[in-house]
């Protein structure tokens, strides 16, 4: 059983850490957001997606899917925090990545123990070297071990033997 926090509670985080949470993992979701995180503790969904209301109930009684807004209690002893955050369009039409910038910074603050970051969100290219250099300028003064990679579900559009 692994302990993972993701950073994020919308369509890719909440389903993300359900996820893992169904195969047994220790999840703690946290979203900056104290109403949607008030909603998630009381059973209330933010969203709609297929049989997730019921898998968030089933892990949540568990014990091993849990809400908060609080950065040190979500990632106590995490060894991956997945940054599932929104990434809207910014004025030039690119990806607006201060969510994902505060995330990072936030992880560089209060972690102290080896851990894997990984990028969830819907970033550019290259968006896994920059949050290592966020993490690494947050942490100039005491470095971090840590390792950035992103996941995508490019998979998708791979052919069904490419999955395989």
């Amino acid at each position: 059983m692994s302990k993972i926090c993701v950073v994020g509670t919308g369509y890719v985080g909440l389903v993300t850490g359900t996820c893992f949470a169904d195969l047994g993992n220790q999840v703690t979701c946290l979203d900056v957001d104290h109403e949607r995180i008030d909603k998630l503790n009381s059973g209330e969904m933010p969203i709609y997606e297929p049989g997730l209301e019921q898998l968030v109930m089933q892990n949540v009684r568990s014990g091993r899917l849990t809400f908060t807004t609080d950065y040190p209690e979500a990632l106590k002893n995490a060894e991956y925090a997945f940054i599932a955050v929104g990434t809207p369009s910014g004025t030039d039409g690119e990806a607006d990545l201060q969510y994902v910038r505060s995330a990072a910074e936030a992880i560089a603050d209060h972690v102290d123990w080896p851990i894997v970051v990984i990028n969830k969100s819907t970033v550019p290219v290259g968006t896994g070297d920059w949050v290592g250099e966020v993490i690494n300028q947050r942490r100039s003064d005491r470095p971090l071990d840590f390792s950035v990679v992103s996941n995508r579900n490019s998979y998708a559009k791979a052919p069904p033997s490419a999955i395989l």
